[in-house]
């Protein structure tokens, strides 16, 4: 079984940085590819960044290209969404997930396990 918790959001001015960290409860953490979504008010939820279960391949969002990092601890059974260079366009609602497969998926669909979200909010 595989639950997640998201932590580390919050309120940040415009440039500021934050790291997103969600940990997984379960003990098949390193058998699933991870990846982060954003809601933002009123909109569909997008695709951020994927990592598979190794850590060597991600995959990012064209809007997040080089400010974001995502990165994962299997002995902490843990991933990571860093944040740089963050713009008001980047709050949202970010929510990580767990799916059960080789290629990185960017279809929210697709994906098996999700995490209760942690707010993000940038200011002007």
């Amino acid at each position: 079984q595989v639950q997640l918790v998201e932590s580390g959001g919050g309120l940040v001015q415009a440039g500021g940085s934050l790291r997103l960290s969600c940990a997984d409860s379960g003990r098949t953490f390193d058998s699933y590819a991870m990846g982060w979504f954003r809601q933002a008010p009123g909109k569909e939820r997008k695709f951020v960044a994927a990592i598979s279960w190794s850590g060597s391949r991600t995959k990012y969002a064209d809007p997040v290209k080089g400010r974001f990092t995502i990165s994962r601890d299997n002995a902490k059974n843990t991933v990571y969404l860093q944040m740089y260079s963050l713009k008001p366009e980047d709050t949202a609602v970010y929510y990580c997930a767990a799916v059960a497969a080789l290629v990185l998926k960017t279809n929210g669909e697709e994906y098996d396990y999700w995490g209760q979200g942690t707010q993000v909010t940038v200011s002007s």
